[in-house]
């Protein structure tokens, strides 16, 4: 599961444990056994962020994905291998 995580300063959703920068996460409907487990995830990808420093700037300005995506770029609307929605099977 892809979690997308934006820094926010009004209602946060879950905080880095290291310098208190809140995050709203946004995902598809998932169980709550998912949901914890990808919260346990998205703490450790913002830890990973303070490997390059200790304040809040070390995050992304933007959202960002967790875990980071790790695969091939497309432009919008190329379809890639293996990327088929269900429902579309």
């Amino acid at each position: 599961m892809q979690v997308l995580c934006k820094s926010t300063n009004g209602n946060a959703e879950t905080h880095c444990c290291v310098c208190g920068l809140g995050f709203v996460m946004f995902w598809d409907r998932q169980s709550r056994n998912e949901k914890t487990a990808a919260l346990h995830e998205i703490q450790e990808a913002l830890r990973r962020h303070h490997l390059k420093g200790s304040g809040p700037e070390v995050h992304p300005r933007e959202s960002f994905p967790v875990p980071e995506w790790m695969g091939i770029s497309a432009p919008a609307g190329v379809a890639l291998p293996g990327a088929v929605p269900t429902w579309d099977l």
